[in-house]
């Protein structure tokens, strides 16, 4: 049925649509959360093995517009290589989607579980779903570069004794059987995605109201608390914190921070940590997302 919704709004697209990278595969779960987030305006997925390539390619402009990029999950939690690498780009966040993840068991039709030797996946759908496992250890688990890579695989090598986690799109793209439905151990399982576009090309919204943004402070007490401070004076409602190693300096670390703007904005924010803050770099001024069943 998504798979139906997503093809019909593709063929009445505006001439002028979108071709948006997703890491992964048709039927990945970024598919699934780009339709949501760009309905009729995308006229093309463009896939990408690794993030690093999505990376790329937005930023050449030849193959795509924009992308999807997973940011954190409620049960993996952050994917800190992403951070980084966006943090390194010459992209921009100009929007964000939540996605509520569920991970089905698929194989080839007529495959019972017992005819199972292996099942294939990305790393993160693998360790969503360990305890479903755990009932049945004769099931080798294989991690793989995406979730329907796995379920294409099953297809196209004609793979009776091997499964794939993956979506209920993916099934439908590849003609496989749901063999069993939301093993993953925790329901509430969301992933946040930030929506992507080249530096250059992107105009303000003036309905933005969230921040992300990168600093570095110095190696003095309170430095940290003092940015904090001085958010909560703006009204900036702190959403979300992270820190990441910076890579040749022992020890010292960049952090990663979102914030809701308040009645006074966020530019007057921005401008008021710029002083106790070292590397700050804006990389996205929003929308806040929605969040979405499918």
């Amino acid at each position: 049925m998504l798979k139906q919704e997503l093809q019909e709004e593709k063929e009445t697209a505006v001439v002028n649509g979108k071709r948006i990278c997703i890491q992964g595969y048709a039927g990945a779960f970024h598919e699934i959360a780009a339709g949501f987030c760009y309905g009729k305006e995308m006229t093309e997925i463009v896939p990408c093995h690794t993030f690093d390539e999505l990376v790329t390619k937005i930023e050449e402009g030849e193959e795509a517009d924009g992308g999807l990029m997973a940011i954190e999950n409620t049960l993996g939690g952050n994917l800190m290589h992403n951070y980084n690498l966006l943090n390194n780009s010459k992209l921009r966040i100009t929007g964000e989607v939540y996605l509520r993840i569920k991970q089905n068991l698929l194989t080839l039709p007529g495959v019972k579980l017992e005819d199972l030797e292996e099942v294939r996946s990305h790393p993160m759908a693998i360790a969503q779903c360990r305890e479903f496992f755990r009932e049945h250890p004769h099931i080798r688990l294989v991690e793989t570069a995406d979730t329907a890579l796995s379920a294409r695989e099953l297809k196209e090598k004609n793979l009776k004794t091997v499964g794939a986690i993956a979506s209920t799109l993916a099934a439908d793209y590849y003609d496989l059987q749901i063999l069993a439905e939301g093993i993953e151990t925790h329901k509430k399982n969301h992933t946040r995605f930030f929506v992507l576009e080249h530096r250059a090309k992107v105009k303000m919204n003036p309905k933005a109201n969230k921040v992300s943004l990168s600093f570095t402070v110095g190696h003095e007490v309170g430095s940290l608390h003092k940015v904090l401070a001085v958010l909560a004076a703006y009204n900036a409602n702190l959403t979300k914190i992270t820190s990441a190693p910076i890579i040749g300096s022992p020890w010292e670390y960049r952090f990663f921070l979102d914030f809701v703007t308040g009645e006074i904005g966020y530019r007057q924010a921005i401008e008021a940590i710029k002083p106790i803050t070292g590397n700050l770099k804006v990389l996205g001024i929003y929308e806040k997302g929605e969040n979405y069943e499918y």
